[in-house]
């Protein structure tokens, strides 16, 4: 079983705190700026949007999408910026890739996590197909969808809480095998939802 860590060299937290109080009526919405900077599935693309708010939802935030296009002339109270390197798509006939290393990351500056983040999505991809088989390559793009959205979400939850911390388990593990990308159902744990909500509600 094909296993990848998923590094975060961060870069400041958000440029504007998420939590604004406990007497907040609406949920807070993160903003995230979505750049690719190579070919994409658009369903693929639609999968990892859901599975990102599936993962988060239960901390009470809720994800704004938008593409790098869109938000020349607009605001935003709290945004991140996720860049895309490679093919974010399923290949029937990849090319072979050697190299092992992070799926994705947060930048840091001077020891300092940022609201950057890049995920390397040709190795998002063949870690998802090293654990495919089957009626999988049937539904590909879904899973490959699924795969970015656990990915963009373990950077996320790194940015929001302005941590480099890990969890023991769920999405927030420092590394994910290709079957926990692909799985059914993985959400983040306990712990990772209480730091969420506690640093959403300005504690």
């Amino acid at each position: 079983m094909l296993r990848v860590a998923i590094c975060f060299c961060l870069i400041t937290g958000l440029a504007v705190p998420l939590g604004a109080g406990v007497e907040r009526v609406s949920p807070p919405v993160l903003t995230v700026i979505l750049d690719f900077k190579g070919p994409y599935s658009r369903a693929s693309l639609k999968e990892m949007e859901r599975e990102s708010g599936l993962v988060l939802h239960s901390s009470g935030l809720q994800l704004d999408w938008r593409m790098a296009g869109e938000v020349r002339h607009a605001s935003y109270s709290d945004l991140v910026v996720m860049t895309f390197k490679g093919a974010c798509k399923f290949d029937p006939a990849p090319p072979i890739y050697d190299e092992l290393g992070p799926l994705a990351m947060t930048r840091l500056v001077d020891g300092q996590i940022q609201p950057f983040g890049e995920v390397n999505c040709d190795r998002v991809v063949n870690t998802a197909r090293s654990a495919m088989g089957g009626a999988d390559y049937l539904r590909a793009d879904l899973l490959i969808g699924r795969a970015l959205g656990r990915v963009v979400s373990h950077e996320l939850v790194h940015m929001i809480t302005r941590s480099r911390e890990h969890g023991a388990e769920g999405v927030e593990k420092s590394a994910l095998s290709g079957i926990q990308l692909i799985a059914g159902d993985l959400r983040l744990s306990a712990f990772d939802i209480d730091r969420l909500r506690q640093k959403l509600q300005g504690r």
